[in-house]
């Protein structure tokens, strides 16, 4: 097909995330990739800042992760996990234990983040009528969070400001405190941790759990929160029974600057969900690890019933085994740092511009807000000319780009940004 013919049967057939059919503005087509950089079909070269979605931290075409599929195919590219295992599973399942926050020592691995939050909400409900509290079914969380498409992660996302509030009639009622306050490099403020306290406290004798993204809130707004709230949470879900879960699927593996968010705030959940990074980018999977105390509640009661037909697919594990031992190998704390330093150079001089409100950066994350919504299609088609990949939403310009972009093409992203901040 020509480019011409796949971008018509596109149109006609396929698609796309957030978007209605046809989409309103056309795809960029791209015919491969490498390093950091997406080549377009119509030969243009596009410095990634995005990491696919924050996924593709190692880049593109990488010798190592191209190896462990090839490797991998050649041995099985798939296999049921009903009544079988195979090495790659159980070797990401023993290395995810020993990265996470201590206590975590039981993997439950599926299909994707969404999948992996449906999987963990599970755990806490089937956990809370087996101790004999069958009464606790909701979930507590934070306005402007975000958690995923499906239906229970859709319940705990915002339901005023957030994409899925089209569906608050139907999803299950949760419950929900004020955003925090965004407030990561300076002191926490003492009446927003009595709120948190307050709201568990009403609602601990009806809550199974409380789910939050810790640090960060990526798509509910790109917000940085101080860890300290993360331990206000742990004390008040500790003293009520009321289970706790960590949603790393978009801070694992390093992007925040540790190794998990909550490394920050120095706590552990009783359940966290991984993702996006996890394989690299190279092939949809995550995880939702839970402590000993939930998995033995649980058989107490029956199983766990949740079995993806692709769970724990040998492909996608092999190369989120060699995915982590690069971030081993490759010490992804100075690449994060260095990223870190990039970003904050590069962007802070787009505080004056028009428009802008606040410059923000923390470890491999870059954000521009606006005081308006962004017209997506002008600010992206400005930062592609500037040769830079984006996908900028609501009011904000932001970046996540790829462990190994070097300092040049920091640089370009942040022109990039720039160019999309004035045409936005």
């Amino acid at each position: 097909m020509t480019p011409e013919e796949i971008l018509a049967a596109d149109a006609a057939h396929v698609w796309h995330p957030y978007a209605a059919l046809p989409p309103a503005v056309p795809p960029y087509l791209v015919e491969s990739a490498e390093g950091v950089r997406l080549r377009l079909a119509d030969g243009r070269e596009l410095v990634d800042g995005m990491s696919s979605w924050w996924a593709a931290i190692h880049g593109y075409r990488h010798p190592v992760l191209d190896a462990a599929v090839t490797d991998q195919v050649g041995r099985m590219s798939h296999v049921m996990f009903g009544g079988l295992t195979h090495a790659p599973a159980v070797e990401l399942a023993r290395t995810l234990v020993e990265l996470a926050p201590e206590g975590l020592e039981h993997v439950f691995l599926a299909d994707s983040g969404s999948v992996s939050v449906e999987v963990a909400v599970k755990m806490c409900l089937q956990y809370q009528r087996a101790v004999g509290r069958p009464q606790r079914r909701r979930l507590g969380t934070w306005r402007g969070g975000y958690h995923g498409d499906t239906f229970h992660p859709m319940s705990v996302c915002d339901p005023e400001g957030g994409m899925h509030h089209l569906w608050r009639d139907v999803l299950p009622r949760q419950v929900f405190a004020p955003m925090p306050p965004a407030d990561h490099g300076s002191t926490p403020d003492p009446g927003y941790e009595a709120v948190l306290v307050e709201a568990v406290e009403r609602h601990a004798d009806e809550l199974a759990a409380v789910i939050v993204e810790p640090v960060v809130q990526g798509t509910g707004g790109m917000r940085f929160h101080h860890p300290h709230y993360l331990r206000v949470l742990r004390e008040v879900t500790r003293a009520h029974d009321v289970l706790l879960i960590f949603d790393e699927i978009a801070t694992g593996f390093g992007r925040t600057g540790t190794m998990f968010a909550a490394e920050q705030a120095g706590v552990a959940p009783d359940v966290m969900c991984v993702g996006k990074a996890l394989t690299g980018g190279y092939l949809t999977l995550a995880a939702a690890l839970c402590t000993a105390e939930i998995a033995r509640g649980i058989r107490s009661g029956g199983v766990l019933a949740h079995g993806p037909t692709f769970m724990g697919n040998p492909l996608a594990c092999a190369v989120a085994n060699a995915s982590l031992a690069l971030l081993r190998t490759e010490n992804w704390a100075t690449q994060v740092s260095r990223l870190q330093r990039g970003l904050r150079a590069g962007l802070e001089p787009l505080r004056p511009l028009p428009g802008v409100v606040d410059v923000r950066v923390l470890g491999g994350i870059g954000v521009v807000q606006l005081d308006h919504q962004v017209d997506i299609p002008a600010a992206t088609a400005a930062a592609v000319a500037r040769g830079v990949w984006l996908r900028p939403f609501r009011d904000l310009i932001y970046t996540m780009p790829p462990y190994v972009t070097d300092d040049a093409d920091l640089a370009l992203i942040a022109a990039g940004i720039g160019a999309a901040v004035t045409a936005a």
